[in-house]
């Protein structure tokens, strides 16, 4: 596994190891589990297919293993929901969710809910993925993050002095935000709450927005302004 070329600052580091479970082998649940286990933290994954959990954990080396998905949610301090959209209630029934394995624990979202190639939203009116994900996880504390960057921005080396990314992310409990903002900086980024679960859809809608641009054939980033942070748009 090679090595991540920032390290986060001692200031940025959490005192005690982590615990942390992915639901999920694709290629965003390689990333943040290469990075989070480079950090320091304990993973363990776990998916559809437990041959390649195994592979991914064989690759990444002893941070991290492979088990099934009821064992990647339990007694985890943090669980990272790293499937398709539509494929994230079957996912969350496999590992027990419904019945409260997920209960008090952060559960973080990275799911777009989108059509591909267009960026449209396709859950129901006003609905958020986020929200529903929350729905189907009764007592998790979820958490809309990791959703707007490719799966290469977490393992891509960075320029010396180069401004970290901010990750947008939104959630209702105070303590899962703080939590899931420790593992933004163990990968290189700097979190931003945008505030409760219930500004989920906004989110969503951006990287809709994003996903339209970039299959469109534009940099999204030139459709942006630049605004000096803490000065009115």
């Amino acid at each position: 596994m090679p090595s991540l070329p920032w390290p986060p600052d001692d200031q940025h580091r959490r005192e005690t190891t982590m615990r942390i479970g992915i639901l999920g082998t694709g290629t965003l649940a390689a990333a943040l589990a290469e990075g989070w286990a480079r950090a320091g933290h304990e993973v363990v994954v776990g998916g559809r297919s437990p041959a390649k959990a195994r592979e991914l954990a064989d690759r990444l080396g002893p941070n991290v293993r492979a088990a099934a998905s009821s064992e990647v949610v339990a007694g985890r301090d943090a669980v990272l929901l790293a499937v398709s959209w539509d494929g994230a209630e079957d996912m969350l029934k496999a590992a027990g969710a419904s019945g409260g394995a997920l209960a008090g624990t952060p559960l973080i979202d990275p799911t777009n809910p989108v059509e591909h190639g267009v960026g449209a939203l396709l859950t129901g009116h006003g609905e958020s993925m986020a929200e529903r994900i929350a729905g189907l996880a009764p007592g998790a504390h979820v958490v809309k993050a990791f959703h707007l960057f490719p799966s290469v921005q977490w393992t891509t080396p960075q320029d010396h002095g180069e401004t970290p990314v901010t990750v947008a992310m939104c959630g209702d409990d105070p303590a899962a935000l703080d939590v899931v903002g420790e593992l933004v900086r163990a990968v290189g980024g700097r979190p931003a709450v945008l505030g409760p679960l219930d500004r989920a859809r906004q989110l969503e809608e951006t990287a809709g927005f994003v996903i339209g641009l970039v299959f469109a054939g534009h940099d999204p980033a030139s459709a942006v302004p630049r605004v000096p942070a803490g000065s009115t748009p």
